[in-house]
Order: structure tokens, then sequence, then C-alpha cells
């Protein structure tokens, strides 16, 4: 609705209100008193950083006046002028209802969309995401029946958004922007899988990550060719945000991580020994050294990893030895020493001890890798305390088990886990006749917040 209140009508108002003089005002607001009175006849629009001034001369709350702004700049044809630095202003002081009006009333036409496409990614680079999201969903809702970049960029965009705690969302982020990755240019395209990749990683759909995986390695290593080994080298129109090689080598190590989950253990060191042997890398700089040296040092704690989980439990001293310098890799590797000990039956209790402040101190700092996200991050501290769980419990150690137990059902709530929550309850109703009522009331808290599928 069109307010018939103006925001020339309340400037008149108030200057009679206190008597203000044109003159007197425009030296308040820094505003020239010309202006100001062609403002007020309405000979001249408004433009916005003049609407700011006078909000601040008057004494008012930012953003006052911002509903008649956009009402009067939709009485008029619309001027990109006026209305970009608009929605700017809007999205710094968080006034997203504004923002929705405006883009859905420009989307309507859609020469609009391309300078409402490059405001989103701005907007989006500068970490407000909210607004981006509003403008973002505008366009691809407009070129919905395009077989754009843009909307692909625009999808791309609202599933890195979109991406939070909740894995149920997630999975459904996830699975509404993948038809669109074919869409993305080639170079972009690599940046996507991986991310779809690592969520569904979290979500332990390995499947899915083996098959993302294998396209993401193949379209890289076409683009690496295409770069560096053919007679004539070309530039690429676009780099990736990273080393063209870490998408090959990524590849790898998500494909390896596949086969261990599936016990294929043989064939994850196979994987194992693609991404330590990498002499072909043909980029130089200190990212790509420490890139390798990174690389090199998880196909060695790997290779240790896998053996270990074919049975070979002689060589658990030197895998520990080797993780014990290693403090991103100590947890992952905690855990897959102890299902290693729940599966072999051996006792890891010296190896928890040496470990004990690593594993205090995990909550602090899990969750920030440069390669794994904070959903995988959370996943694999589930994993971990749920290994831990079996280990003691297995033991009979109940109290310590049931505990870790519950602090794996909390992270697994938190993150919307539902097999995990489904685990943690299985394995809790199978030794709830050992808990002590403290413990039993934590867990009837924690279970009346769950409804699990």
């Amino acid at each position: 609705m069109i307010h018939t209140t103006t925001i020339r009508s309340e400037l008149d108002f108030y200057l009679k209100k206190t008597g203000l003089t044109i003159n007197q005002f425009a030296e308040q607001s820094k505003i020239n008193s010309g202006t100001l009175s062609t403002i007020i006849k309405g000979v001249r629009p408004i433009a916005m950083q003049q609407l700011d001034r006078m909000v601040s001369a008057m004494g008012l709350p930012e953003g006052s006046f911002y509903e008649l702004y956009a009402d009067e700049c939709f009485a008029c044809p619309l001027n990109w002028r006026r209305l970009k630095p608009f929605l700017y202003r809007c999205a710094e002081l968080d006034k997203l209802e504004l923002i929705q009006k405006v883009v859905r009333y420009m989307t309507d036409n859609l020469a609009y969309a391309p300078m409402l496409f490059d405001t989103a990614e701005d907007l989006f680079n500068q970490g407000k995401n909210s607004a981006a999201a509003i403008i973002y969903e505008s366009v691809a809702e407009s070129e919905k029946y395009q077989h754009s970049e843009r909307l692909a960029l625009c999808h791309y965009r609202l599933f890195t958004i979109s991406l939070g705690h909740d894995q149920d969302k997630n999975l459904r982020a996830a699975t509404k922007f993948e038809g669109f990755v074919e869409r993305l240019d080639e170079v972009d395209q690599l940046d996507a899988l991986k991310d779809l990749a690592n969520i569904y990683s979290s979500l332990r759909h390995w499947g899915k990550v083996e098959e993302l995986a294998e396209k993401m390695g193949r379209k890289a290593t076409i683009q690496y060719k295409y770069k560096y080994e053919q007679t004539k080298r070309k530039c690429l129109q676009k780099e990736p945000k990273r080393p063209l090689f870490l998408y090959i080598i990524y590849s790898y190590l998500l494909r390896s991580g596949v086969c261990d989950e599936r016990g294929d253990y043989e064939q994850a060191l196979r994987y194992a020994s693609l991404y330590s042997e990498l002499s072909w890398v043909k980029e130089d700089s200190e990212e790509t050294r420490r890139i390798i040296e990174q690389y090199k040092m998880w196909a060695v704690a790997n290779t240790y990893l896998y053996q270990l989980m074919l049975g070979r439990v002689e060589i658990l001293p030197d895998y520990v030895a080797y993780i014990e310098s290693k403090e991103d890799e100590i947890l992952p590797a905690l855990t897959k020493i102890l299902q290693a000990a729940n599966q072999f039956h051996f006792n890891v209790d010296h190896i928890l001890e040496k470990f004990q402040s690593k594993i205090s101190s995990y909550t602090e700092i899990k969750g920030k890798s440069e390669t794994y996200t904070y959903q995988v991050g959370e996943d694999r501290y589930t994993r971990f305390l749920l290994e831990l769980a079996s280990y003691y419990l297995n033991r009979q150690m109940y109290e310590d088990g049931l505990i870790n137990l519950l602090d794996g059902l909390t992270v697994a709530i938190d993150i919307h886990k539902d097999d995990a929550i489904l685990k943690c309850v299985q394995s809790f109703e199978q030794f709830r006749h050992v808990a002590s009522v403290e413990i039993q009331n934590r867990y009837n808290i924690l279970i009346s917040e769950v409804k699990i599928k």
C-alpha cells in the first residue's frame, strides 16, 4: 500500500514544528538550501545520502522513512542509481523486508536481473548473507525458465548460505542444488562438487560422495591437462579458488575415505598412494608446498590406519608416534584406533591416557579445518564419542561409557544426525539397567527433545 504521508510532508511538518528555516536546517543536515527547497517542492527526487542526512538532522533513528522512500521510488519510473544505494543501506541496517519488497518489484523486469545479481554477489562477499539470499532467490525465481549460468550461481550461493547445524536441512539444500552443478562455469563446478561431497560425507551418503569425488577428479584432471600438459599451454578463463591440482588429490582423499567406510582397506591403500606421490604437480607456490606437505602427511597416517584396520595391530606404536605431533589428525586417528580396538578386542587405555588433554580440548578446535566443513567436523566428533562409549561399555566401564554416549547424543541432536541419535538410543537402552539415576535423568531430558524418524 502506498503511504499518504510522504518524506516531504514529514520534513515540512518538522520545520514548522521546530520553527527552523530551510537555511537553518540546511546547515544542520549539510544539504544545500537550494536543493532542500526543490526537494520540499517536489521538483527534485531525494537521493539516499540526502535522506540519511535529513533523518540524522531530525534526530531520528537510522532507517527512518525508508518505507516511504521505497514507495516514492516505485511511484516513478525505476531508477537503478537510486535503488542500488538503497538496497545497500537496507542490508547494512538489516531491513530485510524492505529488500524483499524492492527486489520483487524490480524482478518483474528481467532487465534488472544482472544488476541485482551483481549486488547480491557483492553483499555475499561482504558477509551479508541474509540480504544476499533474498536477492538470489528473487533472481532465481525470475530466471527459473532460463538455462543460464547466473541461475546456477544463484542456487550455488543459496546452497552455501543455507548450510548449518541441521543435517536434514543440509540434505534438502544439497539435493535441491545438485541439479544445477552442470550449468556452472567449469571452474566453479569444481568447488561446487567439493562442497557437495563434503556435505554428503557429513551425512554418510557414501555412494554420493564417491560419485561426486570421481566427477570432481575427472573434471579437474581434464582442466589440468588443458592448462599444463598440452604442447601449447592455455590459461584458464577463470582460476579456481584453490590450486587446480588440489581438486584432483582431494578426490583421491575422498575416495579413500569411502573405501575406509565400506571396509575395503586394500582399495583405500591404493588411493592413499595416489595422494602420496605428487611429483607431477606443476604449480609452485607457498600454498602448493603447504598442501603437498599436508597430503603426504595424511597419506602416511592413513596408510598406517588402513593397515591397522586390516588387523595389523603391530603397527599401532608407529601409528601413535606418527600422529602425536599432528594435532589436527589426533581425534580422527583415535576414532579409528578405537574402532579397531572394538573390532579386534585389544586394550588402548594407555593411548587414551596419552592423549587425554587433546581429547578434552577438542571442543574448542573442532570444525576449524581448512579442508573439512563444520558439518564434517561435528560428524567426526560424534563418531569419536560413540566409538569411545563402545570401548568403555565393552570393557564394563559403564559410567564412562554412558557419559560419552550421552555426550555423543548431545552433538547428534545439535546437528539433527538421526542415524547417530538412533544408535545412541539403542546403545543406551541396552545398558539402561546399569545407568545411575543421574545418567538416566540426563538421558530422559535429552531424548524428550528428539523425534526420531
